[in-house]
């Protein structure tokens, strides 16, 4: 972080006016003095595995939560929509985890601060709420430190929320969007970007109840069959090619999986029989949504301009009809969300902070969905 005798180096080697120099100590001293006083972030739906990646896997969807972080003198937590009336609103809820693990990482003592939430991604279904609460809070953590952290070739946002969180298969496509692979390389957490087809639908069903990510992993065998890591290790090669390729048909296997399904289908009797509805009403491909209980289907569509789609390009409600009249008709009540993969993840919507109204800076403007 600069200080006065680096701006005052920095101005002499690049022949700076006074009014620029004055511009740019006043742009240090709001980050040193801490005069951020109030961040607003948004981060995204993710479904994990995508059937055959297990713990590696993810994609972000446009379904978003917000989050609201201000200097206050008494803590304060205000939560809005999902899972309002289940989440804590104390200092154990992961959003508030996430602040503390930013400011632990900068080596600061977090201040007094209020949290406000408004939440739309369903709480407890796979869609990946718990990645959101924690990456929201170190996006604010860190916006509100005025810290910007390393990205290439050190990713720090990923080693932090992965730390929390202990995989990365939703907390990268929430930071960094899009369908995400990761992985531990050894020596830290990695992630790369898997090119997104055009026109791709995501159709999630999602069940009335919710299921705990810790209770569906205690399902899940500590060894495996050689013929089953095989098959998980091609049905993950084709997932890949298909996305890559833009052949959605190949979904249809890319979606299969022998790791983790199976072994979650004594607490989601509904998936194999809605899996098997999506696949007859025209889904490329379907599988459960992370730990579940929510179950994802995937179908193209959108080609070209709207006017000119034809019925056959759009399967997304034919699907989710599919998705409902097979769990009615199990006894497995709940909804259907149609969205879309979103390229982008979390962003800081606007800040408040003490500064110049005479500046340069009051006159740059943010413009974000």
């Amino acid at each position: 972080m600069w200080g006065h005798s680096e701006v005052q180096k920095f101005a002499e080697k690049h022949s700076l006016s006074e009014l620029a120099k004055a511009d740019l100590k006043k742009m240090f001293d709001g980050v040193v003095t801490k005069s951020r006083k109030r961040v607003t972030v948004r981060v995204p739906a993710t479904t994990a595995n995508m059937g055959p990646g297990f713990d590696c896997a993810g994609m972000a969807l446009d379904v978003w939560n917000e989050l609201t972080v201000e200097r206050a003198p008494h803590f304060a937590m205000e939560i809005e929509g999902e899972g309002a009336h289940l989440l804590p609103r104390d200092k154990s809820n992961l959003v508030v985890k996430g602040v503390e693990a930013a400011y632990k990482f900068i080596d600061q003592e977090v201040p007094t601060l209020r949290y406000y939430t408004l939440n739309r991604i369903p709480f407890a279904k796979g869609m990946g709420s718990s990645s959101a609460a924690i990456v929201s809070g170190i996006l604010a953590g860190l916006a509100l430190a005025g810290f910007n952290l390393q990205v290439k070739n050190e990713e720090e946002l990923l080693q932090i929320a992965t730390n929390i969180e202990g995989h990365p298969d939703n907390v990268a496509p929430c930071i960094y969007g899009g369908f995400q692979l990761g992985i531990h390389n050894g020596k830290r957490w990695w992630t790369d970007r898997v090119t997104m087809p055009h026109g791709l639908m995501c159709v999630v069903f999602c069940p009335d109840h919710a299921t705990e990510t810790s209770e569906a992993r205690l399902l899940l065998k500590e060894q495996i069959a050689l013929k089953d890591a095989i098959f998980n290790c091609g049905r993950v090669a084709v997932l890949v090619a298909a996305f890559a390729t833009g052949n959605m048909d190949w979904l249809r296997h890319g979606t299969e999986d022998a790791l983790h399904q199976e072994q979650r289908a004594p607490i989601h009797p509904h998936l194999k029989p809605l899996i098997r509805a999506a696949l007859d009403a025209g889904a490329q491909g379907a599988c459960l949504s992370g730990a579940g209980p929510a179950v994802i289907a995937f179908t193209s569509g959108r080609c070209g301009d709207v006017i000119a789609q034809n019925a056959s390009e759009r399967e997304e409600f034919n699907v989710a009809e599919a998705l409902l009249s097979a769990a009615d008709a199990i006894g497995c009540p709940g909804h259907v969300l149609i969205t879309k993969p979103v390229e982008h993840g979390g962003y800081i919507v606007s800040e408040t902070k003490v500064s110049d109204p005479d500046s340069r800076e009051s006159r740059i403007h943010y413009v974000q969905d």
